[in-house]
């Protein structure tokens, strides 16, 4: 029966994805996933740590067929191979539920099938596998009917007229070839498995330092000495950077597009690199004994203001970002800006947390990369060409209308119906209304399976 349900499910494979885009396909292949695991796996699915991958895999689907951009699609496989590596083990970090769950993917069967004797560091195939015996039932069979219709077809000319007349054009060889890999891919995730022992490892690695059973009173002394020297002078150096800053801020001219460009174009990058190296530091006093050094008080305190100081710094990055995209609109490169302050943000708070709680650096690394993964599911769930044309029409001061026409043509629907709102050249509301007409013919040629939200709702409205 488990094998049935398989089979089924690669010919549905081959019927969602041969010679076709991604669209409305992905997203039934992935409640096809979630059905299988939960066939093949009822107990583990109803885990708390599952569930919730599951609900995170059902987002980006929706997100698929809703928005249909490229990072829903990237967002919607990654939480694929999360989930298959959840199921596996959901104990363990997300960075192993990803190779648990890539591992399986691509190499599952092969894992079950063949085994390792410790002893003799040997592969050999399991034992409830003869594939000798499945290539003699299937391999001889073939052979002897092929040499029988030979002989046959000479000794009847009737029979020989009945094969020749068989034709097998029908049979679409590459259809099958991807049936196969979608059986393969099935056969793979429907049992997810563990890497060792990568897994094991992380099950046993705890997020808290350990405290040792000796210390050097005389070494610590001295880095302690180090440490507060130096993070005591950053603090200083901060503190005027803020204050100068401040100013700078304040005085400059919202409408002076060359002075918000300096200070957001030149000026982030530096300062972004500067919050990293700050955490760097950070993390190399706080590493091991001098957490449990007894006059390390006035460092932690020195390191706290120093963290805070940096959230100051990224607030005021923040200001700086918003100033100039309310007053020339939206871009990638912008959003991409808002993205780095919302991680380096999350890099402040979790020092924070790990330099307060006496964590060590799996810790940091297993929270940041959750994080990392939370906030590529959410801008998934956001169709960001829309997003800023929305923006840039109603809300920016001013805006670059040639960006907006260039962007892809998940945008071509809102510049069209802003037609009468813009005020722009003949030449860009033809490239405007080109940009339409192309955008409604790649929505009626598309299948079925390629077909998204704009398909139903917007072309079947209108024909």
């Amino acid at each position: 029966m488990k094998h049935i349900i398989t089979i089924i499910a690669a010919f549905m494979f081959s019927i969602l994805f041969y010679d076709k885009h991604i669209g409305l396909n992905l997203s039934i292949f992935s409640l096809i996933t979630i059905a299988l695991l939960a066939f093949y796996n009822p107990k583990r699915m109803k885990n708390k740590t599952v569930l919730l991958t599951v609900l995170a895999y059902l987002l980006t689907a929706i997100a698929v067929f809703i928005q249909h951009t490229s990072l829903s699609i990237i967002a919607n496989c990654a939480v694929f191979f999360t989930l298959v590596g959840v199921v596996s083990e959901h104990k363990t970090s997300i960075y192993v539920h990803w190779l648990n769950g890539l591992y399986t993917s691509i190499a599952g069967f092969f894992h079950r099938s063949f085994g390792i004797d410790k002893d003799t560091e040997k592969v050999s195939l399991k034992k409830d596998i003869d594939v000798w015996h499945w290539a003699k039932l299937i391999g001889i069979p073939a052979v002897f009917i092929v040499v029988f219709v030979l002989l046959y077809k000479n000794g009847n000319p009737m029979f020989n007229d009945l094969i020749n007349k068989i034709n097998f054009d029908f049979i679409n060889l590459q259809w099958i070839l991807f049936s196969v890999l979608g059986y393969y891919l099935f056969s793979n995730i429907s049992r997810p498995i563990q890497v060792e022992p990568a897994t094991s490892a992380d099950l046993k690695t705890s997020n808290i330092l350990s405290k040792p059973e000796t210390i050097s009173e005389e070494k610590l002394k001295k880095e302690k000495q180090l440490g507060t020297t130096l993070i005591g002078l950053l603090n200083t150096l901060i503190i005027f950077y803020i204050i100068t800053d401040i100013a700078s801020l304040v005085s400059t001219e919202l409408s002076s597009a060359p002075a918000l460009s300096s200070q957001v174009h030149s000026g982030i990058n530096a300062l972004i690199a500067s919050i990293v190296i700050a955490i760097v530091i950070i993390l190399y006093f706080f590493r091991g004994d001098l957490n449990f050094y007894s006059e390390n008080k006035t460092l932690k305190n020195l390191t706290y203001l120093w963290i805070i100081l940096n959230i100051v710094l990224v607030a005021l990055i923040a200001i700086k970002n918003h100033n100039y995209i309310s007053s020339f609109g939206l871009t990638y490169k912008r959003i991409g800006v808002n993205v780095y302050i919302l991680l380096t943000l999350i890099g402040l708070i979790t020092t924070f947390l790990k330099v307060m709680s006496v964590k060590n650096l799996v810790y940091l690394f297993r929270i940041n990369t959750q994080f990392a993964f939370v906030i590529l599911i959410a801008l998934s769930t956001i169709n960001w060409d829309k997003t800023i044309t929305e923006y840039n029409i109603h809300k920016a001061k001013s805006f670059d209308i040639d960006y907006l026409i260039k962007l892809t043509d998940n945008n071509a629907i809102q510049l069209y119906d802003a037609l009468d709102e813009l005020n722009i050249s003949n030449q860009n509301e033809q490239r405007i209304r080109e940009k339409y007409d192309r955008y409604l013919g790649d929505l009626l040629s598309k299948t079925w399976q390629e077909s998204n939200y704009d398909y139903y709702s917007v072309v079947l409205k209108r024909l």
